[in-house]
């Protein structure tokens, strides 16, 4: 449950407030804090004031985002033929005096139940390319499908877990005295795993550079898979999309040793239609398609500048780890001779949506200097313009490199898909919105609504306009955030019982999937 009225705020405080309120049982939230006495009293006091219903109903317009943009101004909707005013709305006459909106951000840790949302979005929007549903036709399965990761090459010896046992079996020293090898058997949370054997030996630079880099080398590598599936049916680059299209879903996932690598769903569609899907061309399976995925990633080359025009000129690659695997109903990814289902590939591919860098990045030497490293090469690009322009050459965008210093130096889509892979993010959005006009309309007529029979509807692109009115709308940025710490902290603990009741129902939902299988047999 979220909060959504006083009533929801009350059956929330014993779960929040332990030790001010013992009497009343109710197990901690999980992923929140404790508060301490002085914080409980605080909250207390916050809960008295009679805005707190106010407060439940704008949080429940937000879904319970922690850090929500206030906005002050008002809109109306008038009749184009006559001036008439037909609706208004205006800040001023809300509960609050401001009107709340989303901050929509996707990093749980700026905001959880933002983060919870866009996650939610990419599961649909990777399920719908994977298996059809939402609009999206079934017949997607049908069609060659091959799960890729794409690696970052090697900047440096770092210690990690191998399969054949020791971190790096070898003997001997670097140049700055330090072993080229580490004997030990890492745990899964080992603090060692991902950090350079010799700090001063790896090439931190070099990982900015290609961090930096690493969407453009996506982008060539959508190039290259489109001109190896040209040449393999044997037709002009130019002309490919009449015969075959390659769609794709991917996300960005950070490594122990602060590299990015992307997560892949890649799927062979036929000739480019207004309808989209069409069924793959003979002569290419999934296994062929995995392949074709190696040849063109391994093709991909990208040649780019240093900082300064007398900086060496590096060229960019993926790692030689390209890990591909065809997609079969009933198999999975994480476990090859186990069944893998579109649920559990969308879970997986999702998971990361939500994360960044600044998530997973443990406050080690490592991190503060590739950090400190993307501030630097900042600076001296900065510092080189004149350099550059004096010799008729535009400076590369590695100035910009300090505003992703958070990011270690990446600045492309952590979760991003080719046009027709399946639903959109806009389509989801404009879902939420209609499904929500839906149940307003539905409580004032009391109607039973049924969203199932109106899917088509809930999912079309193209928005239902009103020809005969016209929106006139002033809008002002008033701030961030909720008026105290006791709203957001109430506003973190919505989110974090509406995530456990959402894996609860999900529980007992497969539990109930499980125990009717075990009755047909």
């Amino acid at each position: 449950m979220g909060v959504r009225s006083r009533s929801d705020v009350v059956a929330l405080l014993p779960r929040l407030l332990p030790d001010a309120l013992p009497g009343l049982a109710g197990d901690a939230i999980p992923d929140l804090p404790r508060l301490s006495h002085t914080e409980q009293d605080r909250f207390l006091e916050q809960l008295r004031s009679q805005s707190v219903g106010d407060f439940a109903d704008a949080l429940a317009k937000v879904g319970g985002c922690s850090h929500p943009i206030r906005l002050v101004g008002s809109s109306m909707r008038v009749d184009a033929a006559t001036g008439e005013v037909v609706s208004s709305f205006a800040s001023k006459d809300q509960e609050l005096g401001v009107v709340y909106v989303p901050c929509g951000n996707r990093r749980t840790s700026k905001c959880p139940a933002c983060a919870w949302v866009y996650a939610g979005d990419t599961y649909w929007l990777i399920k719908t390319g994977i298996c059809g549903g939402r609009t999206v036709p079934d017949r997607v399965t049908e069609n060659p499908m091959v799960f890729a990761t794409f690696t970052a090459p090697s900047f440096g010896a770092v210690h990690g877990r191998r399969d054949a046992g020791a971190c790096r079996p070898r003997r001997g020293e670097c140049e700055h005295g330090r072993p080229l090898g580490c004997h030990r058997h890492h745990a899964e949370d080992d603090e060692l795993l991902g950090q350079p054997l010799c700090r001063d030996c790896y090439d931190y630079t070099s990982h900015l550079i290609w961090q930096w880099h690493a969407g453009e080398l996506w982008q060539r590598f959508n190039m290259a898979i489109k001109r190896a599936v040209a040449k393999h049916l044997g037709v002009p680059g130019s002309k490919v999309t009449e015969h075959a299209c390659v769609q794709y879903g991917k996300v960005a996932e950070l490594q122990a040793r602060g590299a990015i690598h992307f997560h892949g769903l890649l799927r062979l569609d036929g000739p480019k239609t207004t309808r989209g899907y069409e069924p793959a061309p003979a002569g290419i399976d999934a296994v062929v398609l995995c392949e074709l995925i190696k040849e063109a990633a391994a093709s991909v080359r990208l040649e780019v500048p240093g900082a300064t025009p007398d900086d060496v000129r590096r060229v960019l690659a993926f790692g030689a780890q390209i890990d591909v695997r065809t997609v079969h109903p009933g198999s999975r990814v994480d476990d090859p001779d186990g069944p893998l289902t579109a649920n559990q590939v969308a879970k997986y591919v999702a998971k990361y949506a939500s994360k960044a860098a600044s998530d997973d990045a443990k406050q080690n030497d490592h991190f503060q200097r590739l950090r400190a490293t993307a501030y630097a090469l900042a600076e001296r690009t900065r510092d080189a313009a004149e350099d550059w322009c004096a010799r008729g050459e535009t400076p590369p965008r590695y100035g910009e490199m300090s505003r992703w210093a958070h990011e270690l130096g990446y600045h492309g889509h952590f979760a991003s898909k080719s046009h027709v892979w399946g639903l959109t993010r806009t389509q989801l959005r404009r879902a939420r919105q209609r499904v929500r006009i839906l149940e307003e309309q539905a409580r004032r007529t009391g109607e039973v609504l049924d969203l199932a029979a109106r899917e088509a509807e809930l999912y079309a692109k193209e928005a239902v306009e009103d020809e005969t009115t016209v929106v006139i709308a002033e809008w002002q940025y008033a701030g961030t955030g909720w008026a105290n710490d006791a709203q957001t902290t109430l506003a973190i603990a919505s989110a974090a019982a509406a995530r456990e009741y959402a894996r609860e129902e999900a529980a007992e939902r497969r539990t109930t999937h499980n125990n009717s299988e075990k009755g047909t047999r």
